[in-house]
């Protein structure tokens, strides 16, 4: 298996090879940068065949129809569910999460490994990076977060990355139809969101489908309220520092025959955390010998 250090000097190559440097600079100042589909190779036919996957899969879980323009074929209800962020401004929640994503469809695995994504992500995390979890947000016209804007970090303020996410728009981003919300810089300042000021200080990220979000774990994010038809839909590809838990434990649970089933299987493996010394008995035990 290839050392940190020759992943270390790939991932530099790689970012000075695909032209990554404005982006990583990006990141250093801001704390995100946005790669249009163009640097990243993500083509409108590959946009379309996930959003496709993913209506498909949200009209067997909840039972209506779901177009990514119109929006859902009967009003969609979570009860007394009083939502994760939404709480913050006590609204109504207008989104719901997909999980596991990866085991939908090879298309999502795919995705995971893209170059451009897995070189910001080790050069944010460093050269042992690895998947935390795979979901989707599919936002629908509603109150969003409410006020706050759902502004928060993915992580306590200890000064340095120890998660990043590639946030991947799968429809176009604008204020209107409740785009990333931010705080350009937030990820230098080592503390939590300070509200009323944090969402004055917040901007929408705009971009067009297709387009690559990437941010450091540390920036103050969140989202706006989707005003518009039809639906936002998102895809977080999470990552972890190793010495931090996952969100999801596909180290243990993944099923191998799908990771090996994508564009990189090494690089999926790697992020997945196969093979660590420690995942079951990895390391070598002596035989006797005769005396």
């Amino acid at each position: 298996m290839p050392t940190d250090q020759q992943f270390f000097t790939d991932s530099q190559r790689t970012i000075s090879e695909m032209g990554l440097e404005k982006y990583v600079l990006e990141i250093e100042l801001n704390g995100f940068t946005i790669v249009p589909p163009e640097v990243t190779g993500l083509t409108e036919e590959k946009v379309d065949q996930l959003v496709d996957l993913l209506m498909a899969k949200c009209e067997e879980l909840i039972g209506c129809t779901f177009d990514v323009e119109k929006g859902p074929g009967a009003p969609l209800d979570f009860g007394k569910y009083p939502g994760t962020l939404e709480q913050i401004s006590k609204v109504k929640p207008s989104q719901f999460q997909l999980v596991e994503i990866c085991k939908y469809d090879r298309a999502f695995r795919d995705l995971t490994v893209n170059p451009v994504a897995a070189a910001l992500m080790r050069h944010i995390l460093g050269p042992q990076a690895k998947f935390s979890s795979h979901n989707c947000f599919v936002k629908w016209a509603g109150e969003g977060y409410g006020d706050s804007l759902g502004l928060h970090l993915d992580q306590q303020p200890w000064g340095r990355a120890l998660n990043a996410n590639c946030n991947w728009a799968l429809t176009d981003y604008t204020k209107e139809n409740g785009a990333f919300a931010c705080v350009p810089g937030s990820h230098l300042r080592n503390a939590n969101p300070v509200f009323p000021r944090a969402v004055k200080e917040a901007v929408p990220l705009e971009c067009p489908r297709g387009s690559l979000i990437a941010f450091h774990g540390l920036l103050w994010h969140g989202a706006y309220p989707r005003t518009n038809p039809g639906f936002r839909v998102t895809i977080s590809n999470y990552f972890r520092h190793p010495a931090i838990q996952p969100q999801n434990d596909i180290s243990h649970y993944f099923p191998m025959e799908l990771a090996d089933d994508c564009d990189d299987p090494e690089t999926f493996k790697r992020f997945c955390g196969f093979g660590l010394p420690y995942r079951g008995q990895v390391l070598p035990v002596p035989t006797t010998s005769a005396a």
